[in-house]
């Protein structure tokens, strides 16, 4: 393990974020210095941030804890372009409107783990479409375009692979990495911004800016990467049966976020603990250290630091609180995710399976036939067995509930409205 002179370098490096850098040494000295003014881009392709987003916010608080400045940078212009990396298709083209709502949806969760501010090291938020909306096309081909090649353009991940594989690639994604690379530049010259940070996916985006940096006459610009996130199993991680795990409380609630991480892999405790919580490093090699068993508490305890962290320490007790009553008690607890259906739906007679797609814990009529067959759906506790079941006010406990569970740890109620 290499020993860095600046804080910022040594504590991303003991807790596993680091996977590429352009210049350490360089990059090191600057963040020595408490001059590392550093940014990450956030398209606004939907009203909620990611767990993915959620890793790279995490470089950016680290950033500020040890005296440098962060910059997270809305992509209200490159939302309207569309970042071709990792996909096989064109992302669906957004209205003007649709990107300006997912913004400001998006905007409030940077504060959960940044400070921003007038001082030296505080954050600031900026939008790209500022600058890219008010570009000339032809000044833009003379002095931004000249400087790229297209022939090094073409051996980046996000359009080889899209080739590779015969899949299309239209001119306006062609030109996402022009858009990230002028962004850099932008950035550079408005706040003296230094180095961008992101995914190992957007290593050749980054490099490419910052080798624009250095043909538009920038003061040296760095890149830094973290490792794209996956679980001991080699399975993507962030996604769930419902779909992705969002950041915004109202998409993904805190008690499902605590369950999340709840229910992580045992060897992936410690990694996570690491990247998604501020847990003092000696207190993370004690919960480490835990085996058996006892794994199940250092699972808490990152479920509930994690949560704390992003929505609360309020909000995280109480979802541990919920979890406990709900998984060692056996109680009800009313603090449960909850999904409202009319009072008509349930005097008609509710499909079980029907309920459990709207509660959202299947995600179609077919699956949940295959869980009840498999014996994994229960109604009040206890297991369907007859997949034309229908729900009504009989169904109701004395809270005026009906509690939908898939397996052991996920619990829906359903009330009537």
């Amino acid at each position: 393990m290499t020993a860095f002179k600046s804080d910022f370098l040594n504590i991303l490096q003991e807790r596993g974020f680091i996977h590429q850098c352009s210049d350490f040494e360089g990059l090191d000295a600057l963040a020595a210095k408490g001059e590392a003014i550093a940014y990450v881009g956030y398209d606004c392709t939907a009203r909620s941030l990611h767990i993915g987003n959620y890793l790279t916010m995490m470089m950016l608080h680290w950033l500020q804890q040890s005296g440098n400045k962060p910059i997270t940078l809305m992509g209200g212009g490159t939302t309207m372009v569309g970042d071709p990396s990792g996909k096989d298709e064109t992302r669906a083209m957004r209205t003007i409107a649709e990107i300006e709502a997912n913004k400001e949806s998006i905007r409030g969760v940077f504060a959960k783990v940044l400070r921003y501010g007038e001082g030296k090291s505080d954050a600031i938020m900026l939008d790209n479409a500022e600058w890219l909306t008010k570009l000339n096309w032809i000044e833009m081909l003379r002095d931004v375009g000249r400087h790229f090649s297209v022939n090094r353009m073409l051996t980046m991940d996000s359009v080889r692979l899209r080739l590779e594989r015969e899949q299309e690639m239209s001119f306006i994604e062609f030109n996402y990495m022009v858009c990230q690379a002028y962004d850099f530049v932008e950035l550079a010259k408005r706040t003296g911004c230094r180095l961008q940070m992101g995914g190992s996916d957007q290593w050749g985006n980054i490099i490419m800016g910052v080798d624009l940096g250095r043909r538009m006459g920038t003061h040296q610009l760095f890149a830094l990467t973290t490792p794209l996130l996956t679980t001991a199993s080699g399975a993507k991680m962030g996604k769930t049966a419902q779909g992705a795990v969002w950041l915004n409380a109202d998409q993904f609630s805190p008690y499902d976020f605590w369950q999340y991480w709840r229910n992580t892999e045992d060897a992936d405790v410690a990694k996570f603990l690491k990247l998604f919580t501020t847990l003092p490093m000696a207190e993370i090699r004690k919960l480490e250290a835990l085996g058996g068993s006892e794994i199940n508490e250092a699972k808490k305890v990152l479920a509930t630091e994690a949560t704390a962290l992003l929505h609360g320490r309020d909000a995280a007790n109480e979802a541990a609180e919920t979890a406990r009553r709900t998984f060692e008690e056996g109680a009800l607890a009313e603090s449960l995710p909850t999904v409202e259906i009319p009072r008509s739906e349930l005097d008609a007679g509710l499909g079980v399976l029907n309920a459990f797609v709207k509660a959202g814990l299947v995600a179609s009529n077919g699956e949940a036939r295959r869980q009840i067959k498999g014996g994994g759906l229960r109604v009040n506790d206890a297991p369907v067995t007859d997949e034309k079941m229908a729900l009504s006010a009989g169904n109701l406990t004395p809270e005026g509930v009906i509690k939908l569970s898939f397996g052991k740890k996920k619990h829906v109620l359903i009330k009537p409205a």
